[in-house]
């Protein structure tokens, strides 16, 4: 196997993988362009454990059930309070008021352990897979475009800590190698999305809810899908067009687990919330009654030209380099253009094109992909979901918690000020893991030898192996693709 070989390898597993894995880059290195394609048409499975995770629906109306039931509990108990205190002022007792003054916030963390959040572990176990589903991918192609889309069509556990695993499981995994109008279909009108982005509270002026609760339009979910989700900014469309869209969007909720114990928390089309009328976006009048006026104004949208710019620049961004070719995103977008946004077919011309295999590899990594690389880099394959997620905490990049809609960015400017802590956290794990791991193997198995001399020099004359693995961690050549 000549050394040019092994580099093409190593580069397809940066690049557009997770990163080298014991025996990966030997396995891919005949034809590594040939490998990443196979991927895309054969993507390996998610972890059968997914399936006994609950839906999105399931989960929340399990949180809803949870929160009503402490809830329910700290009354009962500040009732027994209350009428211990009746007591014991009726028997004299000096310090009766004293001894209730913190009686409520006793009573709310009694019920609190009595009744635990079971948000909490279903955000767990959701991270859980989704982490390990990247360590044991051989070359995580799949995987990488799975991350790529949760972010674009990213939500926030900060605001629905339930659904943010369920999510992207039923929302983005399903599509990322279909067409973008199915999975933008499937975003925009999932509940999780809607309660993110306020359009579970929207209503039409002029609508039956609106002028009887005398509420109107919340244009949040309208805005971001045609500024981040679609178009892109200065793509043409106007306020008007966002008043617009956010009347068509009227409607588009979901039943609330109170009163729905068996189906709260799905999605649902309320006619009582839709403005009437036909609304006007981007030039053309849509006429449509009910939900399908929603549907085809994103229909219309994901066909738009300058959402397959909007997108071919974002994934070229992601993949390549924070300043993209042009003649590469001008591909990418004319085979989006031409195939209906078949999203396998845009990957796949990415994949093939030159500019992808002879730029050099300085893109710096998201916090998320290094750490997984790096965890890759010593064949481990099982994590801890609660040291993962505080990682990724110190690092600027928590998981399902963007800070905007937006989130999280994907240019070096952005992360390198991040450096610092990197090296405390591949210093940590470096400790964890040297009693079992030797650098030297890490570079020539795994790695396939291809780091620069100078790193190869450093790690020889490290003081410890601990020393040797931080430096190895830190380098360009796990840092970057």
């Amino acid at each position: 196997m000549t050394s040019s070989a092994k580099a093409e390898a190593a580069l397809a597993l940066h690049r557009f993988g997770m990163g080298p894995r014991p025996g990966s880059v030997a396995a891919i290195a005949s034809d590594p362009r040939g490998a990443l394609l196979a991927e895309l048409e054969n993507p390996p499975a998610y972890p059968a454990a997914a399936s006994a995770l609950p839906s999105s629906g399931k989960a929340f109306r399990a949180v809803n059930d949870a929160n009503a039931r402490r809830q329910a509990k700290a009354k009962m108990a500040q009732r027994e309070d209350d009428a211990k205190k009746k007591q014991m002022a009726a028997a004299g007792a000096m310090m009766a008021e004293d001894a209730g003054q913190n009686a409520g916030e006793m009573a709310e963390k009694a019920a609190a352990e009595a009744v635990p959040d079971p948000g909490r572990q279903f955000y767990r176990d959701e991270v859980k897979l989704r982490i390990e589903a990247a360590l044991a991918a051989e070359i995580g192609f799949s995987e990488r475009l799975v991350w790529f889309w949760s972010n674009h069509f990213c939500i926030s556990a900060d605001k629905i800590q339930s659904m943010s695993g369920a999510y992207e499981r039923e929302a983005i995994r399903p599509y990322v190698l279909g067409r973008f109008v199915d999975m933008l279909l499937a975003v925009e009108g999932h509940p999780a999305m809607l309660f993110y982005l306020d359009n579970t509270i929207s209503m039409g002026a002029n609508s039956i809810a609106g002028i009887n609760r005398n509420r109107g339009l919340d244009e949040n979910l309208a805005r971001e899908t045609l500024e981040l989700h679609t178009l892109g900014v200065r793509s043409g469309y106007t306020q008007d067009d966002v008043i617009s869209f956010a009347n068509v969007l009227t409607g588009w909720t979901w039943l609330p687990p109170g009163d729905n114990p068996e189906h709260g928390g799905e999605f649902l089309f309320n006619p009582r919330l839709h403005e009437p009328g036909p609304q006007k976006v981007m030039n053309k009048v849509y006429d449509q009654e009910d939900v399908e006026q929603g549907r085809a104004v994103l229909r219309d949208l994901a066909a738009h030209p300058a959402t397959a710019t909007h997108i071919a620049t974002k994934l070229a961004r992601a993949f390549i380099a924070d300043t993209p070719p042009p003649a590469l995103v001008e591909s990418m977008t004319k085979v989006f253009l031409d195939t209906g946004g078949d999203l396998k077919e845009v990957a796949k011309a990415m994949v093939s094109s030159p500019d992808s295999w002879t730029l050099p590899a300085t893109k710096l990594k998201r916090p998320s992909e290094w750490v997984v690389s790096m965890v890759r880099s010593c064949g481990i394959t099982q994590v801890d979901p609660g040291r993962f997620v505080a990682g990724q905490a110190l690092l600027g990049e928590r998981l399902w918690r963007p800070p905007f809609p937006k989130g999280y960015a994907d240019d070096e400017a952005t992360w390198v000020d991040g450096m610092g802590r990197r090296l405390d956290v591949a210093n940590n794990f470096a400790e964890r893991v040297a009693g079992t791991v030797d650098p030297r193997y890490v570079i020539e198995d795994v790695l396939g030898s291809c780091v620069s001399p100078e790193v190869t020099q450093a790690v020889a004359r490290a003081e410890s192996r601990q020393q040797a693995l931080t430096l190895l961690f830190m380098s360009a050549d796990l840092q970057r693709r």
